[in-house]
């Protein structure tokens, strides 16, 4: 897409009745870690800022950034800017895929929340990195744009989908209906949410059955009762197995369209890197 264009796509896909990804130029920047602070017991924000953050965009709520990190030699492969997109060095360098939580351009800040849990590999660096650090981001490479003008709006996740969900309730205009659930551990994963008034949002709580399995998440979406003749968009994300029973149910039974839905998959038992599935 045409340096520019993007902006203009992204007002058409807002503007009309159906959402869209648009795609926007990736850039990769070096970025240093300014602060970081726990958000519920479940999730740590790492604020990234420094001149590298210069001309960061961000737009809608569905967008995400990778994490380059070096690899386990030390040595830091890093891709190379082509044109309005990244050359990636084969095999690829390892690095994480994260939402962006908030960009503030004027400010020069930037949010990234982590979901803690052992092994990962971009958990642990958040939860031990000092400020001062610095990191290589690449992205975003574009986002899904979803117009506001839907009757109705569901959001389901788990921990790792809650950064975007937060986003998702924030962004959204104050007069917006629908649901939002968000299966977690217990009341300590718990954040302040500031979702619009006539969104429902339930906190289910899994207690000491493992993330990522059972039928909590699915149980509670299939509550989501869209009167007759309403429009609804639907916004899913956890563990990839999980979903396939509610990705089911929401095209199936809710009857909503491949415009009207994301249900990704950003992460899978036994996967160290997944590759989203959606």
């Amino acid at each position: 897409m045409d340096r520019g264009a993007y902006r203009e796509r992204i007002a058409e896909v807002l503007a009309g009745s159906h959402g869209a990804k648009v795609g926007y130029p990736i850039g990769l920047r070096e970025v240093e870690v300014i602060r970081s602070a726990a958000v519920g017991s479940g999730l740590i924000r790492i604020t990234f800022g420094g001149p590298g953050l210069d001309g960061f965009h961000s737009y809608v709520p569905d967008e995400h950034v990778r994490l380059i990190f070096p690899d386990t030699d030390g040595a830091l492969r890093l891709p190379v800017p082509d044109g309005l997109s990244l050359e990636w060095p084969a095999p690829r360098p390892i690095s994480r895929e994260y939402t962006v939580r908030r960009h503030d351009a004027a400010g020069g800040e930037l949010d990234i929340d982590f979901a803690l849990h052992p092994g990962g590999l971009a958990a642990e660096w958040a939860q031990s990195v000092e400020v001062g650090t610095r990191i290589h981001i690449a992205g975003p490479p574009g986002g899904v744009v979803v117009p506001t003008s839907y009757d109705n709006y569901l959001f389901a996740g788990d921990i790792t989908a809650l950064p975007a969900i937060a986003r998702w309730l924030e962004w959204l205009p104050r007069d917006t209906k629908g649901w939002a659930f968000v299966e977690i551990t217990d009341a300590g994963e718990e954040i302040e949410l500031d979702p619009p008034a006539g969104i429902e949002v339930r906190w289910l709580h899994r207690g000491d059955v493992p993330p990522g399995t059972g039928d909590l998440l699915e149980k509670a979406v299939r509550t989501a009762d869209v009167p007759a003749g309403e429009s609804v968009y639907a916004w899913v994300a956890g563990e990839a197995g999980q979903l396939r029973p509610i990705r089911k149910w929401i095209r199936g039974e809710l009857g909503v369209g491949p415009k009207d839905c994301l249900i990704a998959g950003y992460w899978k038992h036994g996967v160290a890197d997944f590759d989203r599935e959606e």
